[in-house]
């Protein structure tokens, strides 16, 4: 077995990591000081400038304007006005958040379902093991947007009472839910997996049964392995939200596309995406605060 290099330290006592000290990740500034932040920001206001300057003197510039970021016609489309034949783009993203809501919470519970079965190893369990492989293996070799479309127009097809006549949001949440569960499923088992089995010999030695010791020993490790990724897939399923905009749902991208096709100006198109930028921001910025805290742990020895 090779000889493991001892970690350096440095004269406080902090662990040296490729990317500097432990705990700090990758730094915005290369260098410390007030000297580094001047030049970085003077770099920054350059390139911006740069790149500001290129579009403004291109020949079609005044057109893209017009067409894409025309002040008038984006502040129409977020306020909306049902008489002149187009809705509100800031109120039409409360759809694409309360989908997001009830879809997120639906994979967490069928996700955890499916790997909680395909990790099991009863023989009891065999059928279940087929069904969630099938599952898993379809839904995550479909196109998102084909499921929608199997769904949405699917389901009311059959005709069956209740269930073939709700609203378009429903099964298009319906379709985010089968898609994203069998994504999810396998980031659970991943997090299962990362338990050591020390930990499972532990709960069998307290007496706890293979089901307690899932629930009380093995989960909680897991899920805080499995947070970061957890998250990057809900920053894509709010963006995925828009998708059900094809049967119909009057969601904020819905709701961009009828005010374009209404005034021809494709400005509320970058209104649509300046709101999901302004929610899936914050939470991409959550995100890599709970990796930085998660690295932090790991390189200064914090138990499992």
């Amino acid at each position: 077995m090779a000889d493991t290099e001892p970690p350096i330290f440095t004269s406080a006592g902090v662990p040296q990591t490729s990317f500097g000290q432990a705990g700090r990740g990758p730094r915005l500034f290369s260098g410390g000081g007030r000297g580094a932040v001047a030049v970085s920001t003077a770099s920054t206001i350059v390139v911006l400038a740069a790149l500001a300057a290129l579009f403004w003197l291109a020949p079609g510039s005044a057109a893209v304007r017009h067409t894409f970021f025309n002040p008038q016609d984006m502040w129409n489309s977020f306020i909306g006005d049902p008489k002149a034949g187009y809705y509100s783009v800031g109120a039409a993203l409360w759809l694409n958040i309360r989908m997001f809501l009830a879809a997120e919470v639906l994979i967490l519970a069928l996700a955890l379902a499916v790997a909680v079965v395909r990790q099991s190893t009863s023989p009891v369990m065999f059928p279940l093991r087929v069904v969630s492989t099938i599952y898993v293996d379809v839904f995550r070799g479909v196109p998102l947007i084909l499921v929608i479309f199997a769904i949405g127009f699917g389901v009311p097809a059959l005709n069956l009472g209740f269930v073939s006549t709700q609203s378009a949001a429903v099964y298009g949440v319906a379709a985010l839910v089968l898609s994203y569960s069998a994504y999810v499923s396998e980031v659970y088992r991943a997090g299962l997996n990362s338990v050591h089995q020390s930990q499972v010999a532990a709960g069998r030695s307290l007496g706890l049964s293979h089901w307690t010791s899932l629930r009380y020993v093995i989960l909680p490790q897991a899920v805080r392995n499995i947070i970061p990724p957890l998250l990057n897939d809900f920053i894509s399923l709010q963006k995925d939200t828009a998708l059900v905009g094809i049967l119909g749902a009057i969601e904020a991208n819905k709701a961009a596309e009828i005010y374009s096709d209404t005034v021809f100006n494709y400005s509320s198109y970058v209104v649509a995406a300046i709101l999901f930028l302004l929610l899936t921001i914050p939470l991409a910025r959550f995100t890599d605060h709970l990796i930085a805290r998660d690295r932090r742990r790991r390189l200064a020895g914090a138990p499992a």
